[in-house]
């Protein structure tokens, strides 16, 4: 373990002890570029180990009455929120998240535990007479068994609360396997769940380098009864089919292309308050930031324009600099694609309207960037950007931004912007799109539910839904006695 305090564990997590390696992984931080700290590259031996663990805890964490697991996330909430400080600090420090947005993540990841203490206590069956009258039909909920979450760097704390609040509300033991971009995070909450009284085996936190390595024979495993992961569409695909050979229950968070639909009607100055923040959020590194601006041929001048100034005055800097709005991307090729991609649409007739280049820092830093005039064959308009660049282009009618927006393989969420709500509630409902919002920027909440359609993914996270991806339902019929 380090003794860094500002760092934390550094080891995995299994069965309630902090595992260390021979081998080691660096984790950088974005701002700088330089190391911030050395974690225990795990091979399938410590992933064996933690399914092991998990599987033995099973059974003794399912008994738990459900008032006991709350209390054990009641407790994980409020120690979020009295650390919030330190676990922003570490967020900012290992994927370059700005500070303010970081604290904003830990009110937002510690809501996901309180959410889930109370849905906790909440599991109830069924009893009543089947439609002949001669049994009845008696259904309970039950936790579906260990589970192996995969979680993302780009946000290291709501990412991994969103799946394990609900798997251990549940009943369910859990392996989590954070990203190796951002693990110190996952580690962090790990300690703060034992500190809280969860039980050893409970969750098991694994860190790696060879993801495929390690998660492949806990897929094999047949202990293993629930797989969640939140990524790429491509990798979402891998394991679909690495889970199908066991019909293993899979949930899946995966790519976005969200259009950001500005119509003829819309108010332009809340539109650029929205594309600011749907934009630029997490410097546009979320799966649900907006791809794809398309602003009606009317408007589109304005919107631009003012987009543009907005951008061009963020304060660009250090992850942790309390002045910064926009911090580092998280790599040295996530900022090569963000690069690759504007000199694509560039080369394609897009014009830069502000930004467009990279910033010297030492870090990962690329500056605020809007795109005008972006064609449709430019790679920009079909593929995430995962940066701060705001891609524009113009429509002439309603049911041309309908096809454009819709005409994708992916569908997690849009923004439409109309002063006429019947109008954008029409659009938003036509939409294949499992989360849209209107009139506003975010869409993100504890009490929604988050997940996609189409290839954005299967199941959903979050909201009075989002435990049931962590529980079997059981019928019993029982014959009705004869009088």
């Amino acid at each position: 373990m380090s003794t860094d305090l500002a760092v934390g564990p550094t080891g995995s997590f299994v069965d309630g002890e902090w595992v260390e390696a021979g081998e080691h992984f660096a984790v950088l931080d974005p701002s700088t570029g330089g190391v911030l700290a050395e974690v225990a590259d795990v091979g399938p031996e410590v992933a064996r180990a933690a399914m092991d663990a998990a599987a033995r805890a099973q059974a003794g964490w399912a008994a738990t009455s459900p008032r006991e697991r709350a209390a054990v996330l009641r407790a994980v909430h409020d120690r979020l929120l009295e650390r919030t400080e330190s676990l922003a600090t570490l967020m900012s420090l290992e994927m370059g998240k700005p500070l303010a947005e970081a604290r904003g993540e830990v009110a937002y990841g510690a809501e996901f535990f309180l959410w889930f203490a109370e849905e906790a206590v909440r599991l109830h069956g069924s009893f009543g007479p089947s439609p002949s009258g001669a049994s009845r039909i008696v259904t309970s909920r039950r936790p579906v068994g260990p589970v192996l979450a995969i979680t993302p760097w780009n946000f290291p704390l709501a990412m991994a609360a969103r799946k394990v609040a609900p798997a251990l509300a549940a009943g369910c033991t859990v392996v989590l396997k954070p990203a190796e971009l951002a693990p110190l995070t996952s580690l962090e909450l790990a300690g703060l769940l034992a500190e809280a009284g969860l039980p050893d085996g409970v969750l098991n936190v694994v860190t790696t380098t060879r993801p495929a390595e390690v998660t492949g024979p806990l897929l094999g495993d047949p202990r293993l009864r629930k797989l969640t992961f939140t990524g790429s569409t491509a990798v979402g695909r891998q394991l679909l089919a690495d889970a199908a050979p066991r019909v293993l229950r899979t949930s899946m968070e995966l790519g976005g292309n969200a259009p950001f639909v500005v119509l003829e009607d819309a108010d332009v100055e809340r539109a650029i308050d929205g594309a600011m923040i749907a934009k630029l959020r997490n410097v546009g590194q979320a799966c649900t930031a907006a791809n794809r601006f398309l602003v009606h041929e009317s408007v589109a001048d304005a919107f631009v324009d003012g987009l543009a100034d907005r951008m061009a005055v963020s304060v660009v800097g250090a992850a942790t600099d309390p002045a910064t709005d926009v911090g580092p991307v998280i790599s040295a090729p996530a900022l090569e694609k963000i690069a690759g991609l504007v000199d694509d649409a560039v080369a394609h007739g897009a014009r830069v309207v502000t930004g467009g280049r990279r910033l010297d820092g030492g870090g990962f830093y690329y500056a605020p960037t809007v795109v005008a005039d972006v064609p449709e064959t430019a790679r920009i308009a079909a593929e995430e950007i995962f940066g701060p660049v705001a891609a524009v282009s113009t429509f002439a009618t309603e049911e041309e931004a309908f096809q454009r927006a819709d005409g994708t393989e992916f569908g997690l969420a849009a923004y439409v912007y109309s002063a006429d709500l019947d109008r954008a509630l029409r659009f938003a409902e036509r939409l294949e799109t499992g989360m849209v919002g209107v009139n506003q920027g975010v869409v993100s909440d504890p009490a929604a539910p988050f997940g996609g359609m189409k290839a954005s993914g299967l199941g959903r996270e979050g909201g009075p839904t989002g435990i049931d991806e962590y529980l079997e339902t059981q019928y019993v019929a029982v014959p009705r006695a004869r009088p």
